[in-house]
């Protein structure tokens, strides 16, 4: 147990870290994603919606090669793959942790990855947007987090590749207080701990 909040403070305080680097992020103009490949939810208010509408057409992310080796130093480290994740995120309705058909392409591209990296070891974090206690949030995150780990292993991920913890909404993406940017904080985050 001790581990496990050791290893959650050490991650909380690289994502601090990571944040502090950079201003926050937000949706570019006409409503594009921040998120290279990212694709939002139709709608948002959860009901009534005709699915995922893509908000921006990027180029294919990079993909590191963390085999690369320049003497005996591997020249991409996990900090390096986790700045130019070739895994994307998912996004979810409103109060939701279903994931839609968009989540599940998306989570069929991530898989491709895993598999052919089988070494290393993912963090599924569930994140939500500021509505509601954080109590609830923890929990809703923590369910999609888990939706995301069970597609993944039923479509061939093993399961020992893949961890989840939920961060509630206390790492928002996007620290607007409208829906524009609530819909980026409505996620399923992927993260290298180590390879």
């Amino acid at each position: 147990m001790y581990r496990r909040r050791l290893v959650l403070t050490i991650l909380a305080a690289a994502a601090l870290i990571g944040c502090a680097k950079q201003p926050p992020a937000t949706p570019a103009a006409g409503g594009a994603s921040a998120f290279p490949g990212a694709v939002a939810p139709a709608g948002g208010s959860g009901g009534g919606t005709t699915g995922p509408t893509r908000i921006d057409n990027p180029p294919p992310p990079i993909m590191p090669n963390p085999g690369a080796v320049t003497g005996s130093a591997v020249t991409s480290s996990v900090e390096a793959i986790n700045d130019n994740s070739p895994l994307k995120p998912v996004f979810f309705q409103y109060d939701s942790d279903t994931l839609d058909e968009e989540a599940r392409k998306v989570l069929n591209e991530n898989a491709g990855v895993l598999k052919a990296n089988g070494s290393w070891t993912i963090t599924i974090e569930g994140h939500c947007d500021e509505r509601g206690t954080p109590e609830y949030n923890l929990a809703l995150g923590d369910r999609r987090a888990l939706a995301v780990q069970n597609y993944l292993v039923s479509i061939g991920v093993p399961a020992g590749q893949l961890h989840t913890v939920s961060y509630g909404k206390e790492f928002p993406f996007d620290a607007g207080h409208t829906e524009s940017s609530w819909v980026f904080n409505r996620r399923a985050h992927f993260m290298l701990t180590s390879k």
